[in-house]
């Protein structure tokens, strides 16, 4: 059933000119009106036959039914003590305490799937006993509730409180009582003795340990779904960071490869004896179709340029390089790792974006290896092939525990999405022995792979 307790607030009334004016207290019209729109929405609550399961248990997982196996026993129990009760307690003959114990489980058992259909059910069924043994009642017994009636009642009342909204809770409360209030005073044997005080305690005890644990549900439920939604968050953010770091680095690379092709435009006619007006012409051609190229990518690419000099994708700063690998495995083992690098294969420059993002994956690897294996064994393993490099960094158990991280944790995302960018492949995972290891294969021509 559809939760509808929230509902938004009525805007506040406003001053000509738009200002809030003094609170404006509503017409008995309007009041009338309100009043039957909650009564025409309780109605409808309490007249539907929807579905609406018990939910199971999360954890642990082998318990998810025991509170469906936990009613479906007290159904059974509830439907032979109503046979008893009616039957040796209150001298009730023929078919009808077996007709009011099928009615008094199966409104139990019914309120597993449809609460409100089995609270229907269970005021039928407390009707009909009350009914049968109203003749039978002997000193000190109760009327209209037998004790174990009363309490079977209250467990459909608490199955129907988990799931309903609130105002449908007081309403599945408060009926009962008031038929019990006044089938006492109208209708109550001689003999018998009140309980309209001991139902109202346990029925209000019900439903407000109902409601309660339905707020607790839906919160968690609440809870589950922020952190969900919180956490696709963080990694669209951090993959979005990350693209746009590629994209100031691609902005480097290209404009830099244009400046040059620029340049070389302009001074190539002087480098040759007497150059034709046409080769002029093209050189010209060439240098100027460069520099609109050249602006053109500033103009789309420059504003995702970090606006601090001090940052390394700042153009005073080259890009980093596999010649560099050294440098940053120094800088690794100064904070306290082990590293190993080995190098196979003709080691030499490769295209400017395969070089830039095989740095940047072994540097995010090595610091993942700093901040969750401290005290691990590292090995850096970079292979020259005929068209592909192969890059794999692999590290051994940590040798004491990783201090608490405070990073998005979405490191793997940026380096799959470097790697992507050049058609290339990136895997990462645990090692059999213990430890982790980060792999990527990189072409060697991006341009010629991807076509």
């Amino acid at each position: 059933m559809t939760d509808q307790s929230e509902r938004p607030a009525a805007p506040a009334d406003r001053a000509p000119g738009g200002a809030a004016g003094p609170a404006r207290t509503p017409a008995p019209a309007e009041t009338a009106a309100r009043g039957r729109a909650l009564l025409r929405t309780v109605a409808l609550d309490l007249f539907t036959l929807e579905r609406n399961p018990l939910p199971r248990l999360s954890r642990p997982r082998w318990l998810a039914w025991l509170p469906h196996a936990a009613v479906v026993y007290v159904a059974v129990l509830f439907a032979f003590l109503t046979t008893e009760q009616m039957s040796n307690s209150y001298q009730v003959t023929g078919g009808w305490p077996l007709v009011a114990a099928l009615a008094s489980g199966g409104s139990i058992l019914l309120a597993l799937f449809r609460p409100v259909a089995a609270w229907w059910l269970a005021l039928l069924a407390a009707g009909l006993v009350a009914t049968h043994i109203h003749d039978h009642v002997g000193e000190g017994q109760s009327w209209p509730w037998p004790a174990n009636g009363m309490i079977a009642f209250a467990v459909v009342l608490l199955l129907v409180a988990l799931r309903v909204p609130p105002r449908v809770t007081v309403v599945v409360v408060t009926v009962p009582v008031v038929l019990t209030a006044l089938a006492e005073a109208l209708l109550q044997p001689k003999h018998s003795e009140s309980f309209v005080l001991s139902v109202l305690l346990l029925f209000g005890f019900v439903g407000l340990l109902g409601y309660a644990l339905r707020a607790t549900r839906l919160a968690r439920t609440k809870l589950a779904e922020q952190e969900t939604l919180t956490e696709e968050e963080r990694a669209q953010r951090t993959l979005l960071e990350e693209r746009s770091r590629i994209a100031r680095e691609l902005h480097d690379v290209v404009a830099h490869h244009m400046s040059v092709i620029s340049i070389q435009a302009q001074v190539a006619p002087h480098l040759v004896e007497n150059p034709s007006e046409e080769l002029k012409e093209n050189l010209a051609g060439i240098r100027e179709n460069a520099l609109e190229a050249l602006t053109e990518l500033r103009r789309v690419l420059g504003v995702l340029r970090s606006e601090h000099p001090d940052d390394a994708a700042n153009p005073h700063h080259p890009q980093p390089t596999l010649a560099e690998l050294d440098g940053l495995v120094d800088n690794v083992r100064g904070a306290g790792l082990t590293v190993t690098t080995e190098i196979a294969g003709v080691r030499r420059p490769l295209a400017p974006g395969v070089e830039l993002t095989a740095y940047r994956i072994v540097q995010e690897a090595l610091s993942n290896c700093l901040r969750h294996a401290p005290g691990s064994q590292v090995e850096v393993g970079v292979a020259y092939g005929p068209h592909e490099l192969l890059l794999c960094i692999a590290n051994s158990a940590p040798t004491r525990p990783a201090p608490p991280s405070q990073g998005a944790g979405h490191g793997l995302l940026g380096m799959r999405e470097r790697a992507g960018m050049l058609g290339g492949e990136l895997a990462a995972g645990p090692r059999p022995g213990g430890g982790y290891e980060v792999s990527a294969v990189l072409p060697m021509d991006p341009v010629t792979q991807k076509g």
